[in-house]
């Protein structure tokens, strides 16, 4: 039978990994590994988010169980990052695979030089039939593990690396109408279009002793999957065969995303998601409708005010006169030179300050606020 090959990003959290006591199953993951060795094997591209470094530490450092303070936390994690890397290798390598580890944070995704590195890394490695094993580097992570239990990490990579589709892998077996283990009439939602409001607000805490992330870091991060043009699915698997049963739609979850998910191209998602906002540029209504509905560049006649001390190439926020956000977007010009050509027509502009570029914002430099991107970024993907 012929299949699809897919790029396919799996998101395991720390319950789906640990014993009773919290410490990792090895038992656990022998079985996912397995499990994604079968897809593997029928040609897909497999990425795996794996958490469980606190999991695996622990004990060995004499807790009794996972620690709660942020120290404690960040200790065993660099005890039990090697020890989680090791026992992934070692289990795939029973099915002939090679593995690789990739320890992040969150200044990877901001810093574009370290953006496009991750990128190139991820690329090669997938090209060379290899899994990469990814975990946020916790032992020296700020803000008690940034990303929450790796969901919006695994969520950031999928769009990083145009995956097809991103499984998170929990404890509970979907998204529900409220908690199901404290209402027995909670009903689960099979299919989802999209992430509304009020979902967040059935998400009522997390049943996990061991991970940091509930059901609403895994909505956020399904919400950023969408934003980024991956569709995803949130539940339980079992068996050699559970991980292709959810690629097959038949899945113990709930699948989210629909055919209207689009893509952001590289450059475009770290200006969307990553990129530090360095000032702010406001326009006037004619070009306003110009980028919001006709799709153009911004350009130097549209502009009454500017704030920050931006230089050529930093992000800005474009925002109308009101103060309303309508896009962010990387300059060609710095703020000296913008005080000078604002309000001017671009032939003008170009002669004030000898510009190479008519365009203060590029098209293809720029991402809206409120209206979604309906290109097919998809193509541009490598730029």
């Amino acid at each position: 039978m012929f299949v699809v090959k897919k790029r396919i990003v799996i998101k395991i959290g720390s319950s789906s990994l640990t014993n009773t006591n919290g410490s990792l199953s090895l038992k656990k993951v022998q079985a996912h590994a397995k499990a994604m060795s079968y897809l593997h094997k029928q040609g897909h591209e497999c990425i795996l988010i794996s958490s469980g470094a606190v999991a695996a530490g622990f004990n060995d450092l004499g807790y009794p169980s996972r620690p709660v303070t942020l120290a404690g936390k960040q200790a065993a994690a660099a005890v039990g990052q090697g020890l989680l890397i090791e026992a992934y290798t070692e289990a795939f390598k029973q099915h002939g695979i090679i593995t690789a580890q990739l320890l992040l944070t969150r200044d990877v995704f901001s810093k574009h030089a370290h953006y496009s590195n991750a990128y190139a890394t991820l690329s090669e490695l997938i090209k060379r039939s290899v899994i990469p094993i990814i975990n946020e580097n916790d032992s020296i992570s700020v803000d008690e593990l940034t990303f929450g239990d790796n969901d919006m990490l695994s969520a950031l990579v999928s769009g990083l690396i145009h995956a097809d589709f991103l499984i998170i892998l929990t404890d509970i077996n979907g998204i529900y109408t409220n908690n199901p283990y404290q209402d027995t009439h909670a009903m689960r939602y099979d299919f989802l279009p999209e992430i509304t409001p009020e979902l967040f607000l059935q998400a009522k805490g997390s049943r996990s002793k061991v991970g940091t992330g509930g059901m609403a870091s895994k909505l956020s991060a399904a919400q950023t999957a969408l934003s980024l043009g991956v569709n995803l699915f949130i539940g339980q698997t079992q068996g050699i065969d559970g991980l292709k049963r959810i690629l097959d739609g038949k899945g113990d979850g709930t699948y989210i995303g629909d055919d209207n998910t689009h893509y952001l191209n590289k450059p475009k998602q770290w200006i969307a998601f990553h990129s530090p906002v360095q000032g702010q540029i406001y326009i006037d209504q004619g070009a306003e409708q110009a980028i919001m509905t006709a799709g153009k560049s911004l350009l130097p006649a549209g502009i009454v005010h500017c704030d920050g001390d931006f230089q050529r190439g930093e992000v800005v926020e474009i925002l109308n006169k009101a103060g309303t956000q309508l896009a962010k977007g990387q300059v060609n010009y710095s703020y000296v030179e913008l005080q000078k050509i604002k309000g001017m027509k671009s032939q003008n502009a170009a002669k004030e300050i000898a510009a190479s570029r008519p365009e203060v914002i590029h098209r293809d430099r720029l991402v809206l606020a409120f209206k979604e991107e309906k290109e097919d970024d998809r193509i541009n993907q490598q730029s």
